[in-house]
């Protein structure tokens, strides 16, 4: 530690004995440096201070029926983006600098010290969006209008971009609703063809295909099962029928109503067919089921009454007292009105189930490919439900766009307050000058010191025994001051005294530049008057 604190002593020592190179390193320095530094253009700045205000009254109103956006987010997205070229080039417009540069270069100078020059920051508390932006220029009215046309870049940015924001997103969701509209439409054009295809295998309110089938099936069966309890109970009135006697000519003349008509036991059911078809012909086709199967049993009944009308008149010709006494037994009367029911009760049965038995064999004919149907079917009402779905939540979405809209239109989210706002200052603010004098004096000190280390290194002088010691390897005994005789000491306390004095001019003339610097007018108004 001793020979640490010896060795920077022994550099002082070697700094102080070469203190002339501090004189000189100051006065080359330091008066120019303060000539500089007193020469700089004064810089005046100005600044504004506005208050955003996020909190709108319509915002817990509309909440869940509009889109809610981070006005927070927003705002603080339009600080970053304030200092976007874009806005720097329409400030350089609004204040007219661009018209002050005349090479691509210059102007680009321009854009990069206006981006690197304007200060925006937030300067309120955490929840407060208090803003102030700065600008300093050499013009105080044009660091104003730089301030100004900031001000008004940021306020514009940030309420243009919220109608912007809106006004792309109805663009977006019109586009959509009307792609989707049409992918609509054309999955209900090839529904609603597939199922016209196919509308005899597709499920409808009885089931699917394979329910249809088992129904058809179980419907034949029956009519089957009808068809022959009928057909015995037709066989066995035929028997009884048989095995009476013949008919009464009482019956045959009573069937006689006048000289060109004959009355039948077909008559009254042949009216109630043909009138139960007129009705149904007005409500349905020739080829509808119902109608075929009524014309075909009003055909039977035509042919049942031709032939008893032929029976009656060759039976008239014949036995005519059979025929009577047939005619007036109400037991043969009601076993020949059963057999007649009996026929027309088969030949509907046997419509019916050649109707069913045809129903069957179509659809088993159509067993191989229904698989393909029905998946073809689920695929199409699959894409037409999810485009359904779609569709009508973009609707929804347009509706909530457009009150969201209306809302921003009727009021901002955002409410811009001017608290300060820009003025052309009179005082400058720059630049520091005395900071910058300070700055200078140091640095000529710190030269002055350095080159005085240094050339007492290259040439050194012994200022101590330790340095004997240390150089030759011999130890020192004993130190001889020198007499006055020889004017060392005169010497060195002339440099010292020449050294004094230099800095004291050199802290006088600092002084005169500082006091230039906190008024330049009052300097400058007497050597004004002077000359």
């Amino acid at each position: 530690m001793q020979e640490v604190i010896e060795q920077i002593l022994d550099y002082l020592k070697g700094i102080w004995i070469k203190r002339r190179f501090i004189m000189i390193s100051t006065w080359l320095i330091c008066p120019l440096a303060w000539i500089y530094i007193a020469q700089l253009d004064d810089v005046y700045q100005s600044e504004a201070r506005v208050y955003a205000d996020t909190q709108s009254i319509l915002g817990p109103l509309l909440k869940g029926l509009t889109v809610e956006s981070n006005p927070d987010y927003q705002i603080q997205l339009m600080v970053k983006t304030l200092l976007s070229r874009p806005n720097i080039e329409r400030i350089t417009r609004m204040t007219d600098l661009d018209v002050q540069v005349n090479t691509p270069k210059q102007y680009e100078d321009l854009v990069d010290g206006l981006r690197e020059d304007i200060d925006i920051r937030k300067t309120g508390a955490r929840n407060e969006n208090i803003f102030t932006i700065t600008y300093e220029h050499q013009d105080p009215e044009m660091a104003r209008n730089v301030v100004q046309s900031a001000l008004t870049v940021f306020i514009e940015n940030t309420l243009g971009e919220n109608r912007s924001d809106s006004d792309s997103a109805q663009k977006f969701l019109d586009g959509q609703i009307k792609d989707y509209e049409s992918r609509l439409l054309s999955a209900e054009a090839r529904l609603t063809d597939f199922k016209q295809k196919y509308s005899d295998v597709l499920p409808d309110q009885y089931g699917g295909y394979y329910q249809k089938l088992t129904s058809t099936k179980d419907q034949l069966k029956a009519v089957e099962l009808g068809l022959l309890e009928t057909q015995t109970q037709l066989d066995s009135a035929r028997a009884q029928l048989n095995n009476s006697t013949k008919p009464s000519s009482a019956d045959a003349e009573s069937r006689v109503k006048d000289g060109n008509s004959i009355q039948t036991t077909f008559d009254s059911r042949i009216t109630e067919l043909e009138t139960n078809l007129d009705s149904l012909l007005l409500k349905y086709t020739d080829r509808h089921p119902d109608v075929i199967e009524v014309q075909k049993r009003l055909a039977h009944l035509n042919d049942q009454r031709k032939k008893e009308i032929e029976s009656y008149l060759s039976s008239s010709t014949g036995d005519d007292g059979g025929m009577q006494t047939m005619s007036q037994n109400p037991v043969m009367q009601g076993i020949q009105i059963q057999v007649n029911q009996l026929e027309n009760q088969v030949a509907s049965f046997q419509v019916r189930a050649e109707n069913y038995r045809q129903q069957v064999k179509d659809l088993e004919s159509k067993i191989h490919v229904l698989p393909e149907i029905e998946a073809e079917l689920v695929a199409l009402n699959r894409g037409y439900d999810i485009t359904k779905e779609k569709y009508e939540e973009l609707l929804v979405r347009k509706e909530t766009a457009q009150l969201a809209q209306q809302a921003e239109e009727t009021t901002n989210k955002i409410q811009f307050k001017v608290i300060d706002p820009p003025r052309a200052p009179t005082e400058p603010t720059g630049p520091k000058r005395i900071l910058f004098l300070i700055v200078a004096t140091v640095f000529g000190i710190a030269v002055g010191v350095g080159i005085s280390l240094l050339t007492s290194q290259i040439n050194p002088v012994v200022t101590s025994s330790s340095q004997v010691s240390q150089a030759t390897g011999i130890p020192v005994f004993g130190v001889i001051a020198a007499t006055e005789n020889l004017g060392l000491q005169q010497w060195h306390k002339r440099k010292t005294r020449w050294f004094i004095l230099s800095n004291v001019l050199l802290l006088l003339l600092l002084l005169c530049f500082i006091a230039f610097a906190l008024s330049p007018e009052k300097i400058l108004a007497p050597l004004r008057g002077m000359l």
